[in-house]
């Protein structure tokens, strides 16, 4: 069987180093790699690294073996493009179809998906004329990964830092498991949270949950690599954060509540994936609560948190904004999450079984996702993402059009 073809284009950015990273984890995961660097990525890291890590001759030049036409050839045969680093001027060029070198014209000539992985300065990437540059290539269909916040160049940090080579390698496997399906949440905002909140007894003990928060970033995942502008808020998983999410670290239900109201804003889709503690302690200790010999602990006064999916449900930003719930239950399990869609008033509402042993902190997950219209959308055992996908399949179903 022929090994996915997928071409590793190269801007010249700093960041260029952390494109190796990316090229190892294509090649070593079986995919038939070749790199078209600009000239100013050889700047940075040269030729021979390129072509030894690859183990292919690399392209370079539109001049370069003429007869067989490279600048046509080789976007035409790719299953997939990704640039890793994505210069502002890489980027600008993109939008605006100019080809002065074999990598942009093999963005010209690509038939399939394409990915961009930018890197720059904050300033360069909050320009209005690189984000417009942006917005025209999400619209056109291509993934535009969000970069990261954290050290740029220099002593600077910001967002603008190129994501995680690993995480980079994530979209693009998700982005060639679609093929040339056009990405469907290209322009749309979705809202997820992820995680468990815990809510503080004392400065070092809290009353928690199980969820690891692994299903969320699955739902990140895909979501990106479908195209959409992701926020992610995660409480307490401890997970790297996903490349191409925005991310917002809270740790308290009251903290989850005004994030993802905040968030929620100006979201196409809101993914209420979180396990939201329903109670919280009525007083917090300043100072650690000691045990008492020979005596029995005081009894835990508990109050009700907000109900933040019914909240959502009920003051939706803007008509046509789909909610998503999910349903962890112990018993009565479908029962449970019928009387749960009726009053928590969402669109869908992801149900599934959960215990010590089960779904919590495991890699694969089973579900039935009910619809507020009746219908009912089964999810057999498998890996989280597949559950994601259909989550996603399901909502752009409801979406309307922008």
């Amino acid at each position: 069987m022929d090994r996915p073809k997928v071409v590793l284009g190269v801007a010249g950015g700093i960041a260029a180093y952390k494109a190796c990273e990316l090229l190892r984890s294509l090649t070593e995961s079986g995919h038939d790699v070749t790199v078209v660097p600009t000239a100013s990525a050889l700047r940075f890291v040269g030729e021979a690294t390129w072509s030894a890590l690859s183990g292919r001759p690399v392209s370079t030049e539109v001049w370069t073996d003429v007869h067989q036409v490279p600048h046509v050839r080789i976007g035409k045969a790719a299953d997939l493009v990704v640039v890793a680093p994505a210069t502002a001027d890489l980027l600008a060029k993109a939008a605006h179809g100019l080809a002065d070198d074999l990598l942009t014209n093999t963005l010209l000539t690509a038939r399939c998906p394409v990915v961009f992985a930018p890197a720059m300065h904050t300033e360069m990437w909050e320009h209005p004329a690189t984000q417009e540059n942006v917005a025209t290539l999400r619209r056109r269909g291509a993934v535009v990964i969000e970069p990261a916040v954290g050290r740029l160049t220099g002593v600077d940090t910001g967002k603008g830092r190129l994501p995680d080579p690993a995480e980079i390698f994530e979209v693009c496997r998700r982005a060639l498991a679609r093929g040339v399906q056009a990405p469907d949440l290209a322009g749309r905002h979705v809202v997820i949270t992820a995680g468990g909140t815990r809510e503080p007894l004392d400065p070092v003990r809290f009353l928690g949950n199980r969820s690891s928060g692994k299903q969320g970033f699955a739902l990140a995942g895909t979501a990106v690599a479908r195209g959409a502008r992701v926020t992610l808020i995660e409480a307490n998983t401890g997970l790297a954060d996903p490349a191409g999410a925005d991310v917002v670290h809270v740790g308290t239900a009251l903290e989850l509540r005004d994030a993802a109201l905040k968030a929620a804003s100006d979201a196409d889709v809101v993914v209420m994936a979180a396990a939201v503690a329903d109670f919280r302690p009525a007083d917090y200790a300043p100072g650690k609560i000691k045990k008492k010999d020979d005596a029995e602990p005081e009894p835990l006064a508990l109050v009700r948190n907000p109900d933040i999916l019914v909240q959502l449900s009920a003051e939706r930003a803007a008509p046509g904004q789909v909610v998503v719930g999910f349903a962890a239950e112990t018993d009565d399990v479908l029962a449970n999450g019928r009387a749960k869609l009726r009053r928590k008033g969402c669109d869908l509402l992801v149900v599934n079984e959960v215990g010590a042993h089960k779904t919590f902190g495991a890699e694969e997950n089973e579900a039935v996702i009910l619809a507020a219209d009746g219908g009912e959308t089964p999810v057999p055992f498998g890996p989280k993402e597949a559950l994601a996908d259909t989550v996603w399949d399901l909502v752009v179903a409801r979406l309307r059009r922008p």
